[in-house]
């Protein structure tokens, strides 16, 4: 696997963690990070350096959209949603994700 393959490897498994936190609702980058982190019990630890180049990617391929709003502690903050597009996407990504964890698995219990 070359380092370009590996990056785009890491990059779609990234986009599909943020598609599924969004598909939970609309939130701000903040919001992201911290279902990721709680959702994998704290495996998962995304920074903002890798998390919104992601947001933008995916807004740019129509699968999220932002719009301006108030946080939760009263500073403003752009939301993220999950267009329907994006909900498409995301069941297509899932998908893969399964045969390829599969597929890893079948290789791990070679003997």
């Amino acid at each position: 696997m070359t380092d370009r393959e590996r990056d785009d490897l890491l990059q779609g498994t990234l986009d599909m963690l943020v598609l599924k936190a969004l598909q939970l609702g609309p939130m701000h980058g903040w919001g992201i990070t911290e279902r990721l982190e709680q959702g994998s019990k704290s495996i998962l630890q995304i920074g903002q350096g890798s998390l919104y180049p992601a947001l933008y990617r995916l807004e740019r391929q129509g699968f999220v959209e932002s719009s301006w709003g108030t946080s939760e502690n009263n500073r403003r903050a752009r939301y993220y949603s999950l267009t329907t597009a994006g909900r498409a996407r995301l069941t297509e990504e899932r998908q893969a994700w399964r045969r390829m964890a599969r597929a890893v698995e079948l290789i791990l219990a070679m003997d």
